[in-house]
């Protein structure tokens, strides 16, 4: 059975990607956490996935000061390749492909600076920062075989990193919530990290300034590095647990995001999953996955979710309709999915490997 050594963070949905990812192969997944230590509930799914964990106390890089605990990171992990007789390395940050390995490296972008500050803000990454993305460049580079979880997301990192081969689209998947008997909620839900500037939370909290119907929002308001958003009009919770969020879920609110980045999107794949009618932003990512089963609002159109939301909310056939199709489409984007297309991506490398040695 092949042996993958696989890192992970405690922090983002990369955590949930990498769990039902480790979960889902036919392969020993040993799953390596950088940056903040996994919480009591996150140590129980692993533990329930039967998943391998290795708690490193190594910095995330989006985290580090400089490129130097990144550096040291990326050989940590190497060595650990090696000690844990890993046949193959699966980097969920690029950034540590720099890093000398014997074993051939799938890097996985879900996200990056770079990326991120071309959607974000435009122009040039603030010259203190520039480090990570050329780090993340570098790895991209060096790596065997290089995957994004959308098209979309895969030619954006291309654009971005200059990189003469488009990275493998995998769509990402998610096990549904469990969802409870609920009533419904005459209301719009959005989930995610409020304090990103990229979610643009701005435009929501406008859009639930004119909205004659509660809008709630689930998530932190206060990033890891300090960064805070303080809501005027959302109700927002902060982060909740995963069993609150199933009971959001299955009072099918009408969910809404405003993202003008998004690699893939988790949270509206489980709205979705839960058959919540989905509004978002007319970005690529979100049309290369739910064209067909969403309504699109231009970014940043505050009075424009508005409308697309108080419509679903007054028309009860239109709102079942489309959270019927977005359950639909829904259905595609699942863990064994996911396993299947990166399992023959980890076979093509080693079999690369092995004919160049």
């Amino acid at each position: 059975m092949m042996r993958v050594l696989m890192t992970t963070d405690a922090v983002g949905g990369v955590w949930q990607y990498a769990l039902e990812l480790a979960g889902a192969l036919d392969a020993q997944v040993v799953l390596a956490v950088l940056g903040p230590a996994p919480d009591a509930d996150q140590r129980a799914a692993v533990d329930a996935a039967g998943v391998t964990l290795l708690d490193i106390g190594l910095p995330l890089d989006w985290l580090s000061p400089g490129p130097a605990p990144v550096l040291a990171a990326a050989d940590a992990v190497a060595r650990l390749a090696r000690e844990t007789g890993a046949d193959l390395v699966h980097l969920n940050a690029p950034a540590l492909a720099v890093a000398r390995f014997d074993q051939p490296v799938v890097a996985v972008n879900h996200g990056c600076l770079g990326t991120w500050w071309d959607a974000a803000r435009g122009g040039a990454v603030d010259p203190a920062l520039a480090w990570l993305p050329d780090l993340v460049g570098q790895g991209l580079r060096a790596a065997d075989r290089v995957v994004a979880p959308t098209r979309a997301y895969a030619e954006a990192t291309a654009r971005r990193y200059g990189l003469p081969v488009t990275p493998l689209a995998v769509h990402n998947g998610r096990t549904a919530l469990p969802l409870p008997d609920a009533q419904p909620f005459h209301g719009a839900l959005t989930i995610g990290r409020l304090w990103d500037e990229a979610k643009d939370s701005a435009t929501l909290d406008a859009t639930a300034a004119r909205l004659d119907a509660p809008f709630v929002a689930i998530g932190a308001t206060r990033a890891p590095h300090g960064a805070t958003v303080t809501p005027a009009h959302l109700q927002a919770t902060g982060p909740l647990p995963a069993e609150i969020i199933g009971h959001w879920l299955a009072r099918r609110p009408v969910f809404a995001s405003a993202a003008r980045f998004e690699p893939f999107g988790l949270a509206v794949l489980e709205a979705a999953q839960a058959g919540c009618p989905l509004v978002l932003s007319d970005i690529p990512t979100f049309r290369e996955l739910w064209d067909g089963a969403a309504t699109f609002i231009a970014p940043g159109d505050a009075q424009g979710f508005a409308d697309a939301i108080g419509a679903l909310l007054v028309d009860p056939s239109r709102h079942a309709a489309q959270g019927k199709a977005a359950r639909s489409l829904a259905a595609r984007y699942t863990p064994a999915a996911t396993a299947a297309a990166m399992t023959e991506i980890y076979r093509d490398a080693l079999c690369r490997r092995t004919q160049a040695a």
